[in-house]
């Protein structure tokens, strides 16, 4: 009990930034094991009890002495890479290390009342429990510092490194399950592993590469420059090739390793525990910095559907220049030039994996289809050698074909042998394979897959960009909400690209406007039933809720916490009464303007949103929203223009 510990800390910096910074188990859990990582552990154990509302953390590194805690791990803030003059850079092992902004250590209480630190360093063995409610009771005291309560000496139980301990957890914050933990904490890492000799565990069993989840569903893999990644777990895996590592008018100290992939079939990136695997994660030093860049490349070509990867990109996060790292260190500022220099190198490097990937699809499709329908290949060898050749490339442009279900990819096969035979009789059976290879004409006898395809998903583009133009003139001229909700509603699509085939539930959303009042508790009876700027609806498993605002209606962050929270729990609530546990929830308000708050403080958008997330709700703008559906739809639109001949001959059809 002699032990002395201080927070030392603006208290104010606790009110902006929030307590509740991170939204997720797999998130905090990653500032742990990074602490871990940077004292140079070989192991780090998480031990998760659900039923005491307990987790653990325990690791063999360093450890820390009293003066260790108060000075580093207690001050929030604290940067070790700036504050010991650059020479902890990197740890005494060599690694690089991870943390940098010292707010880390905030984040356990996203998910814990309690946080229990216990350390050993030398003879040197001590302990402290912090809580929510004595920060929070120094925030209204408008105190200095917060004073943890010393453990007492009976009571520590480490003998090596640094143990936590999470009490009181939040039990909306367990998520989904061990096994979705295990998923969403080793896509966090690319250090996990022998390679670099540390360990994670969760249970006592070992994160491993294959618990991402990716490489396992990866057909094809390019990797970039001479650094073969681990692909033990890619079982998949047919065939692999390399990309550059850099431009060439790149320096010797920026360079990107990883990999990127495809699956044979966009449905094997579903991953329920996994989280979106339709997605290339970003890591620098060894840690998650950017969740998915894929989003941000606005490439809607098809192979995009196909596509996911891990790539590192340590140069993002660069000791001598700027921290480009949201505060939950999950996204980056995306005008900082080195962020801009790495999209322009994805977007060169996927070109070139388009192309490659196209003949590698048409390459396999033929040995694959031959394998899983016999009969194809007994069709093929009674064929003579010239034919033979053509009748590949027919069964290959099949096999390579967007289809998901085989028996509607059977029933291709079936009519493409009619018609090559037809085509055999009258002399153009291999200008019949070339052309239906190339997508170059609608086929008499066969409807090109390919071509189909591309015509009417131009035409559902075209279709897009008029929706476009008549939302973005409804905002222009500062449409009545109703009229701006019909409009929106039923092209949710605007907002985000995933919810296309986002659906509406009428009982679920009837029973939100008159059984749950606390779904919307300021509004009369008469509102209620009449309220038509809130729709409810579902997509890919998510629940959402979606607000919208006039266009020129400015709401302050205080009404959209509220408003939201009410929302989340009305809408939970209801969920649960439906019998759906532990379900997905996602608050979206349309908004015309930025927050009062950010044009009378010092907020920054990013506030804004990380306070919003912490009660699963975000905010979208009109303008920014109409501006990035324009771009990724005309972009499509360019590159389709080789496409219009196939107009002509549909219109005459």
């Amino acid at each position: 009990m002699q032990d002395v510990y201080k927070m030392t800390v603006n208290l104010s910096v606790l009110e902006h930034l929030g307590i509740n910074l991170y939204s997720n188990i797999a998130a905090v859990l990653t500032e742990a094991v990074a602490n871990a990582w940077d004292a140079d552990a070989e192991n780090c154990d998480i031990r998760v009890y659900e039923d005491k509302d307990l987790i653990e953390i325990a690791d063999d590194g360093i450890g820390m002495d009293v003066k260790d805690m108060n000075e580093k791990y207690l001050t929030v803030g604290y940067r070790r890479r700036e504050d010991e003059g650059g020479s902890s850079r990197f740890t005494a092992k060599g690694r690089p290390v991870m943390g940098r902004k010292g707010l880390g250590k905030l984040s356990l209480f996203s998910i814990a009342s309690e946080v229990e630190v216990q350390s050993v360093k030398g003879s040197d063995r001590h302990g402290l429990v912090m809580t929510i409610k004595g920060i929070q009771q120094a925030i209204n005291e408008k105190k200095d510092d917060y004073i943890p309560i010393p453990l007492p000496t009976e009571k520590i139980e480490v003998r090596q490194g640094t143990v936590l301990k999470l009490r009181k957890i939040k039990r909306q914050r367990f998520g989904k399950g061990i096994i979705a933990l295990r998923k969403r904490l080793s896509r966090r890492f690319s250090v996990i592993g022998k390679t670099h000799k540390f360990n994670v565990s969760i249970n006592g069993k070992p994160l491993l590469v294959s618990d991402r989840g990716d490489l396992p569903q990866v057909q094809f893999l390019w990797f970039f420059g001479d650094e073969e990644p681990d692909l033990s777990a890619a079982n998949k895996l047919q065939e692999k090739n390399k990309l550059p590592d850099k431009l060439d008018d790149w320096g010797d100290d920026m360079r990107v390793t990883g990999w990127l992939g495809t699956s044979r079939y966009p449905k094997d990136l579903d991953d329920e525990d996994a989280g979106n695997l339709n997605s290339i994660v970003v890591f620098a030093r060894g840690r998650l910095f950017h969740e998915n860049i894929l989003d941000k490349l606005n490439d809607g070509r098809l192979y995009t559907k196909y596509l996911t990867g891990q790539i590192e990109a340590d140069f993002l996060d660069d000791d001598d220049k700027d921290d480009i790292a949201t505060s939950d260190r999950q996204r980056v500022q995306e005008d900082d030039p080195r962020y801009i220099t790495l999209l322009d190198f994805l977007k060169r490097q996927t070109n070139t994996l388009e192309a490659e990937w196209s003949g590698l699809r048409r390459k396999y499709g033929v040995e694959k289809a031959k394998t899983e329908i016999p009969v194809l290949k007994e069709w093929l060898e009674r064929l003579k050698p010239g034919f033979k050749e053509s009748a590949e490339k027919l069964i290959a442009a099949i096999g390579a074909l967007p289809i998901e279900k085989e028996e509607d990819r059977r029933l291709v096969y079936r009519h493409g042998v009619i018609a090559f035979e037809r085509m055999k009789l009258r002399g153009s059976a291999e200008e019949f394979a070339e052309k239906f290879l190339n997508v170059e004409t609608l086929l008499k006898l066969l409807s090109d897959r390919d071509d189909l395809e591309a015509v009417i998903y131009r035409d559902i583009v075209m279709s897009r960009l008029d929706v476009i133009k008549r939302f973005s003139k409804l905002v222009d001229e500062n449409a009545k909400e109703r009229v701006l909700q019909e409009s929106l509603f039923d092209n949710l699509w605007l907002i985000d690209p995933t919810w296309e085939r986002a659906s509406g539930s009428e009982r679920i959303e009837k029973t939100l406007k008159t059984d749950y009042r606390d779904f919307s508790s300021t509004l009369t009876e008469e509102e209620s039933k009449g309220r038509m700027d809130i729709r409810y609806r579902t997509s890919v498993g998510k629940h959402i809720i979606v607000e919208l605002k006039k266009a020129d209606r400015s709401m302050s962050l205080v009404d959209l916490m509220d408003q939201g929270q009410k929302y989340y729990s009305g809408l939970k609530k209801c969920l649960h009464d439906f019998g759906k546990k532990n379900p997905e929830i996602e608050i979206v308000f349309v908004l015309g303007r930025p927050v009062k708050e950010q044009g009378e403080t010092a907020f920054e958008p990013t506030h804004v949103q990380d306070a919003l997330r912490t009660i699963k709700s975000r905010t979208v703008f009109y303008n920014e929203m109409i501006e990035n559906a324009q771009k990724a739809y005309a972009e499509f639109i360019e590159h389709t223009k080789t496409m219009d001949s196939l107009d002509d001959i549909l219109s005459k059809i």
